[in-house]
């Protein structure tokens, strides 16, 4: 009985360790801190009522293409998995850009602007000391440079790119990577993502989670699998990091 309670001791101060741990947060970056959906009105000048669609295809075929090499073990840029997918998508779409064309909207894609939430939820998080580090399939000098056109540079500790591992998200490595890379304890860290798969990823990896749906009809994957907190925005976030005060979407 003595044994018992001891065990139960053990377990509460457990708990307790975990939610005083220093935090550490992992941010995604592509449809997390930055609109992937940002040039809709640019494409629209270029390829009319049909842009929305569009540019969703192109984010969903670029995913893919991350997948399937990850899977295939045949690394190569993240860069050039969204190259290949917006040139899959003219196909899909039966458009004839020139290659002009072409370039112009890849020199977009690389300027892609922050959601309008980014930079008060990380000056907040800044404020009370709680680390911000950028995680992402990019390569490190792809996020530096979009961290800079939206201003948030200054703002985010460090940046970790799967590049280092040639290889993408979810693979487990990725995850393991990041917490050689800044020194931080699984338990302790908290990937911050508008993406399933990847918050699925962490937490097979034991991370702390949050997904920021940002939409009520934004889905997460029925793997049996739940977010840490799921909040629909990033101001949310910050509260919820905080003060312990997540909510789950209704």
């Amino acid at each position: 009985m003595i044994a018992g309670m001891l065990n139960i001791f053990e377990t509460i101060n457990n708990a307790k360790d975990t939610m005083n741990m220093q935090k550490i947060l992992a941010f995604d970056i592509y449809g997390t801190l930055i609109d992937t959906h940002g040039i809709v009105s640019q494409l629209e000048s270029l390829i009319g009522d049909i842009a929305r669609e569009f540019s969703a295809s192109w984010r969903n075929k670029q995913l893919e293409y991350s997948f399937r090499r990850g899977l295939m073990g045949y690394y190569q840029d993240f860069s050039i998995c969204t190259r290949d997918a917006l040139l899959y998508c003219c196909e899909q779409y039966r458009l004839n850009l020139s290659e002009e064309g072409i370039r112009e909207l890849l020199d977009l894609y690389k300027m892609l602007p922050a959601f309008a939430d980014v930079k008060p939820a990380l000056s907040a998080l800044n404020e009370k000391q709680i680390a911000c580090h950028a995680f992402s399939n990019g390569s490190r000098s792809a996020v530096q440079q979009l961290l800079e056109c939206a201003g948030l540079e200054r703002l985010i500790a460090s940046v970790v790119s799967v590049d280092d591992v040639q290889t993408f998200k979810p693979d487990p490595r990725v995850y393991q990577h990041f917490l050689k890379k800044t020194g931080a304890c699984r338990e302790g860290t908290w990937l911050v993502s508008s993406n399933p798969f990847d918050i699925i990823g962490a937490i097979h990896a034991g991370w702390q989670t949050a997904w920021v749906y940002r939409s009520q009809s934004n889905i997460f994957d029925p793997w049996g699998m739940e977010p840490t907190v799921a909040v629909p925005d990033l101001r949310e976030l910050a509260m919820t990091i905080m003060g312990n005060n997540g909510r789950k979407p209704t």
